[in-house]
């Protein structure tokens, strides 16, 4: 990038002239959920088509990686299901962590609302499945319904822009983030069959590891990394699930900043300053620019600079290639079994009906009963939009199922089950916020006539 001296701004080079709209497109909050639909209705279509033999064939090739005694063969899907989504739950980890030192969870009053909102948009959905699948082997797929996928959920929000308030997006990302705390506690507790201990117990040690090194103010995400690598190995190995390492290595890395902000800005200004003074392209300039660059580097936590590396890669990457190879379900001739299907219809319902009544109810409650308030500036029917929008439960939905189901038809009913309950709480969602903006306009007074007794 160049500079225009009498604009007074930065001149593009060719080739990132060539490249901003692709930029542009990254760098928009919706950009993922577009991505991840685009993905889910190629797979759909690739597994619809005469040729879905060799979409089975491309997931279900095996691939060896290791060497010496730590080898592992796994199918394409089953790396991505247990490693790619274990970065994923990494990512999760962070985004927890850093809600709860700092976000919207960083006190009782702050994540009072959406925690108990979430709590009721788990249980209800569960109860609509079990009422449809009391018994047998598909009661297993209780937890489908349960989760919210906030890279869809979220995406649709973005792109209603100026519609929906701030605070309702503030509101859906800490009830998501809820949620996925939620999910992760019942794959723990109740999709781990078989657990082999040592294995396990060497995992949790790596994890101690990593918390210690945390302790002892090591910094290098590489550093991190490797420990993460061991402690994924060992912890697939013990039976539970891997991507559970992930979010536990998540807690693990560092929030703090090597110096204080006082610091930076002192030692930064004396640098800038040493900077200016130098000559161009001098030894002095260059040994300034890199000192600018370290303490830049000191100041940021890794916790934040992990966060901010991985997003494009889960978001463009590992989203992308979950969905591509989990969503491809034949419905071709399956449409009159699946409309019959209690596994269907209990994932369906739980989705569509479940988390908008869970959430809503749960969340009057606790104004109800000045647990928590309602947050500033959001209506009651804004509430209830919002949580039709929790209802896509796609990415989450599709890793319970595969856990719950293993291969087989089951699983079919579920995937077909969460696509159609996603698609329709995205449509219902997007027309309540969209289509009575007149009445959320009235109820504000109401809502904050609410707040203050609520105080």
């Amino acid at each position: 990038m160049g500079f225009n001296a009498q604009s007074g701004k930065a001149k593009l080079l060719p080739i990132e002239v060539l490249t901003s709209p692709f930029v542009r497109f990254a760098k928009m909050e919706a950009a993922g959920g577009v991505l991840l639909l685009a993905t889910t209705v190629a797979a759909l279509a690739w597994a619809n088509s005469p040729w879905y033999q060799s979409y089975q064939a491309l997931w279900s090739g095996s691939f060896t990686v290791g060497f010496g005694r730590f080898v592992l063969t796994e199918t394409r899907l089953q790396w991505i299901d247990d490693g790619l989504m274990a970065i994923f739950f990494f990512l999760v980890g962070l985004e927890i962590k850093r809600e709860i030192l700092i976000g919207e969870l960083s006190s009782l009053k702050l994540a009072a609302f959406p925690l108990i909102s979430a709590v009721g948009g788990t249980i209800v959905p569960a109860l609509f499945y079990v009422a449809l699948n009391h018994g047998g082997p598909a009661q297993e797929g209780w937890g489908i319904p349960m989760a919210t996928d906030i890279a869809f959920a979220l995406g649709v929000l973005v792109v209603l822009g100026t519609r929906v308030p701030t605070s309702l997006k503030v509101f859906v990302t800490a009830l998501a983030i809820v949620d996925d705390i939620l999910s992760i506690v019942v794959i723990a507790v109740f999709y781990t069959h078989e657990i082999h201990w040592l294995s396990l117990s060497i995992g949790l040690g790596g994890i101690l590891v990593s918390a210690t090194a945390n302790r002892m103010g090591i910094r290098q995400p590489v550093i991190y990394g490797l420990i993460g690598l061991g402690v994924w190995f060992a912890v697939l190995e013990s039976g539970v699930h891997a991507t559970l390492a992930g979010v536990l290595l998540g807690f693990t890395i560092p929030a703090q900043t090597y110096i204080d902000r006082d610091q930076f800005l002192k030692r930064s200004r004396w640098l800038i300053d040493r900077f200016e003074q130098a000559g161009p392209g001098s030894f002095e300039e260059q040994s300034a620019l890199h000192s600018l660059e370290a303490q830049c580097e000191l100041i940021e936590s890794p916790l934040h600079r992990i966060e901010h590396r991985l997003q494009p890669w889960v978001g463009f990457v590992v989203m992308p290639l979950f969905a591509f190879a989990n969503a491809g379900v034949r419905i071709a001739g399956h449409i009159s079994e699946a409309a019959r299907h209690p596994v269907t219809w209990g994932v369906l319902l739980g989705l569509l009906l479940g988390k908008p009544i869970g959430i809503s109810l749960f969340a009057w409650l606790s104004t109800k009963l000045r647990f928590a308030a309602c947050p500033a500036d959001t209506t009651w029917w804004q509430i209830v939009s919002a949580s039709s929008l929790c209802g896509i439960g796609f990415t989450m939905s599709l890793f319970i199922a595969t856990l719950a189901f293993g291969e087989g038809y089951l699983l079919s009913m579920a995937k077909i089950g969460t696509l159609a309950a996603s698609a329709l709480a995205c449509i219902c969602g997007v027309l309540l916020l969209t289509g009575r903006r007149d009445r959320a306009r009235l109820e504000v007074t109401g809502s904050r006539e609410s707040r203050s007794e609520a105080a």
